[in-house]
């Protein structure tokens, strides 16, 4: 791997300046924005046609046809405005879902770091064109096609491109001099001499991640010309695929429906044998069909989990997937890192300490030097924390940072990586440097493996090294060369800094005449200090695990970090840490055996320190073999592989990396911990409310079909007919089933535990709805007799839909929370229905058309007393979990 860049910052572009704001504009007005074409939604006639296609529906268009060919027309008459109102409300409970869905993309909007009008600023990605300067950084995705210009370690995971697992090294393009075409795409950055293997090498594409290091890229395509546009242009006009839940729910439809055929079926043949028309019996039969299979559920359950992602996006909560929703009930065990969820992620040093006299400048100046924070940058810019509380103190013990680093330039670096620990700089040292004669010289001694290395051109005093990291990979006498008994000192102040819950870093410098071959020829190095660094919980995190552990939903700390920092974080916030955090993989340190315990051993554990990102994605899965739901809470490019692995990913919106981003199913658009608890009681709502309709929904048909069975055998031999049947299923579904969807979530739901992730959304309600079915059915076919043939059907419509209605009222969420105006949207719906109910037996026009006739005030009193009855029944029955 190359080690040397030509400028003081292997990472930057030299003689580079990027576009200016008149460029940017003319090449935007050409280019067009840097985004994907969107599939346009459907048109309205589509969307009708689509809801006509539905088999529930093609049987009433049936039903139409052949009331037209007997010239049955009051039936058909109602039966068109079925289907009218049907369609109508589908197509509308469509569109509001797609708008639900579709606001949410834009309260996440990725962002890039470009050098315009001479400066460092952040843009949205949408406004990047050909010819911008780009900077990546590890855990960037890139955001359009670019070419690779300057940079040190960049790898790149495109396997979103290519399918191969393994990250690519990519190494800068030979630059060609001053930029005059800015949008004449290669041409601008890449001499057409460069071999095809080269320019392939600093090739990047939009859309994969940078997993190491960091660098400058030239734009070269956006939007639809890009790689990935062009891969996404063969997608446009496909159909979003359907949640599971959505899925589930059509298949119990589905199921619904034989058995409602079969059962209608036989109201039929029984009609027969009674000596009915058969026109007639067909028209109820298949009334009772549509009647008793809740055909609106399948768009019920997706506004339900559009309308609880939107609720969910006003709580922080922005979800990239509606199949999060349905899964979100489920989440088990939560298990988040520790650096800006459980913590602020705001480092400062808190101590340091030094090996006795060492000069306490030296460590400031080193940790300045072995530095990714840049100078002068917009403050917009994401940075580490921890790069920067360095700088910082540095800054404040009086080092003069930016003069340090233009006297000290950089040569090359190793950038630090999650499975190092470790961040090596290298910097040329001038004869004014203040380690022109402080710092340690290996090569004096004749033992510096780097001897032969390559020699630094120009007046000084050799090759600076500077190096920090973990002080399980530091302090080691492979890495320094420095008396034992120091290093065990060393070891000791770390561990009682660790101990107390300090980030503890260990500094080391050398210097040696040469850059090396490689840049993994790090020489031995001399201890300069360590630096002790406090993240401090965060506020409201220890309430967030709380309201999890209420919940009945474990919390799991993994992290990176050491153990005694892990367990003074867990202790912090209340998670359960038994005999202490569980450190995996750890490095061997002089004092301590090699081995620690594997992964499948500490699962059982809440807080385990030293994980690595392949250990947190064995961790998820061996979670998730234990029956575990597994929610996993991250932010860095380490996280990622942990993030989609699990059950729910859920990401950090601000300090996040877009790689975390981008695997994760929610995005926390405040990073609190808090509002993961938010989403979690959206998902319990959303799942509530389908079995709260799935109760009222299929009891109300299953009554219709007992009333229309029973009613030949206590000499009714037609209680409804088959235009009433239809106005009911109308009346009852349309308004009440939609407000139903809508409900809060109950008072107590979020203090008992989750719901099994396998069960079904029936379990637990098929004596229940008998039940109810059953109290409806007798109060309206007793109705039905008492009325007499005259009063009878119409007095059995009243008995029937007013029963429904009560069903809904008693089901309705029982929660103090439901407050406002929310509160009276069942009751409106309710009360909109049963005014419709009414007119069917009191608008003349309508009740002819109907069949129905104005009945006694003794129908009237028996319709109440039903509906009475409904809602004692509902009450008792209704499970404590709705």
């Amino acid at each position: 791997m190359p080690t040397r860049a030509a400028s003081a910052d292997p990472a930057a572009a030299p003689g580079m300046p990027g576009l200016d704001s008149a460029e940017v504009a003319r090449l935007r007005a050409v280019h067009g924005p840097n985004a994907i074409p969107e599939a346009r939604p459907p048109s309205v006639g589509v969307r009708v046609l689509r809801s006509l296609r539905d088999p529930l529906v093609l049987v009433l268009l049936a039903a139409l046809v052949l009331t037209l060919v007997t010239t049955d027309l009051t039936d058909a008459a109602v039966i068109a405005l079925v289907v009218v109102v049907n369609t109508t409300l589908a197509v509308r409970q469509e569109v509001n879902a797609d708008r639900a869905v579709r606001a949410l993309s834009s309260l996440v909007t990725p962002s890039a770091t470009v050098t315009r009008d001479g400066r460092e600023q952040t843009v949205s990605v949408r406004d990047l064109v050909p010819g911008d300067l780009v900077h990546l950084r590890q855990g960037d995705l890139v955001p359009a096609d670019a070419v690779l210009v300057a940079g040190t370690g960049v790898t790149v995971d495109e396997s979103m491109l290519t399918g191969e697992s393994e990250p690519v090294g990519k190494a800068p393009a030979p630059p060609t001099g001053p930029r005059t075409t800015p949008d004449a795409q290669l041409d601008a950055t890449v001499d057409p001499s460069v071999e095809a293997a080269a320019l392939e090498a600093a090739t990047l594409y939009a859309g994969t991640a940078v997993v190491r290091g960091r660098g400058t890229a030239r734009v070269t395509a956006t939007g639809s010309a890009s790689a990935t546009g062009r891969i996404a242009a063969l997608m446009v006009g496909t159909q979003q695929r359907r949640t599971p839940l959505q899925l589930r729910m059509s298949r119990l439809s589905g199921h619904l429906a034989v058995a409602a055929v079969v059962l209608c079926s036989l109201v039929f043949a029984l009609g027969l044998l009674r000596g009915e028309p058969v026109e007639r019996m067909l028209l109820t039969g298949v009334s009772l069909i549509v009647a008793a299979v809740p055909e609106s559920l399948p768009l019920v359950v997706t506004l339900s989990m559009a309308l609880a992602a939107r609720r969910m996006a006003s709580r922080h909560a922005v979800v990239r997937n509606l199949a999060a929703v349905e899964t979100l009930g489920s989440v088990t065990l939560l298990a988040t890192d520790k650096t800006g969820t459980l913590t602020e992620g705001l480092m400062a040093v808190s101590s340091t300490w030094q090996p006795e006299g060492a000069s306490p400048e030296s460590l400031m100046r080193a940790v300045v030097l072995c530095n990714d924070v840049g100078d002068g940058v917009d403050g917009g810019l994401r940075h580490d924390p921890t790069e920067s509380a360095l700088l910082d103190t540095a800054g404040a013990a009086g080092v003069d940072t930016v003069g340090l680093r233009a006297a000290h330039r950089r040569l090359a670096e190793v950038p630090f990586d999650s499975r190092t620990k470790r961040m090596t700089t290298w910097h040329a040292v001038p004869q004014e440097s203040p380690w022109a004669s402080d710092a340690p010289d290996p090569q004096a001694t004749g033992t510096d493996p780097l001897a032969t290395g390559t020699s630094v051109q120009g007046p000084g005093s050799g090759v600076l090294v500077v190096s920090k990291g973990a002080p399980e990979v530091m302090l080691r006498p492979d890495v320094l060369d420095d008396p034992p008994e120091l290093v065990a000192e060393a070891l000791e102040q770390a561990s009682t800094l660790a101990a107390a819950g300090e980030r503890v870093l260990a500094v080391a410098i050398g210097r040696v005449g040469a850059l090396p071959a490689l840049a993994a020829d790090v020489p031995r190095l001399h201890l300069t200090g360590l630096v002790a660094l406090r993240d401090l919980p965060r506020a409201a995190a220890a309430e967030a695990v709380a309201a999890c552990q209420r919940a009945g939903i474990e919390v799991g700390l993994v992290t990176g970090d050491h153990p005694a920092t892990a367990w003074a974080v867990a202790r912090a916030v209340n998670i359960p840490v038994g005999s202490g955090p569980v450190a995996l993989h750890q490095v061997p340190e002089p004092q301590t055996p090699a081995g620690a315990p594997g992964v499948a051993e500490v699962s059982r554990h809440r807080v385990i320190a030293r994980a690595t990102p392949a250990d947190k994605l064995e961790l998820i899965s061996a979670w998730q073999h234990a029956g575990h739901v597994v929610a996993m809470l991250g932010d860095g490019v380490n996280d990622a592989p942990a993030l989609h692995r699990a059950d729910i990913g859920v990401a950090m919106g601000r300090r996040g990396t877009e790689v975390a981003r981008e695997a994760a199913d929610v995005i926390l658009t405040d990073d609190n911990l808090g509002t993961v608890v938010a989403a979690v009681e959206e998902g319990r709502r959303v799942y509530a409310n389908i079995r709260r309709f799935l109760l009222y929904g299929i009891s109300g048909g299953a009554a219709e079909i007992l009333l229309m069975l029973a009613g030949p055998l206590v000499g009714v031999p037609l209680p409804l007919l088959p235009a009433q049947i239809l106005w009911v299923n109308l009346v009852t579904h349309s308004f009440a089933g939609a407000a139903l969807g809508a409900e809060a979530l109950e008072d107590g739901a979020m203090t008992r535990g989750p719901r099994p992730p396998r069960q079904n959304a029936l379990d637990g309600l098929w004596w229940r709805l008998g039940l109810l079915a059953a109290v409806v059915a007798s109060a309206a076919l007793a109705g039905a007799v008492v009325a007499g043939d005259h009063f009878g059907p119409s007095t059995a419509l009243l008995a029937l839909g007013v029963g429904q209605l009560c069903v809904a009222l008693a089901l309705r969420s029982r929660t103090a929370r439901h407050l406002g105006r929310q509160r009276l949207v069942l009751p409106g719906a309710l009360a909109a229905a049963g005014l419709l109910l009414v007119a069917a037996v009191t608008v003349p026009p309508l009740a002819q058309l109907l069949g129905a006739h104005l009945p006694p005030l003794s129908s009237w009193a028996w319709a109440a007393g039903s509906g009475l009855a409904a809602y004692v029944a509902a009450r008792l029955v209704r499970p404590s979990s709705l």
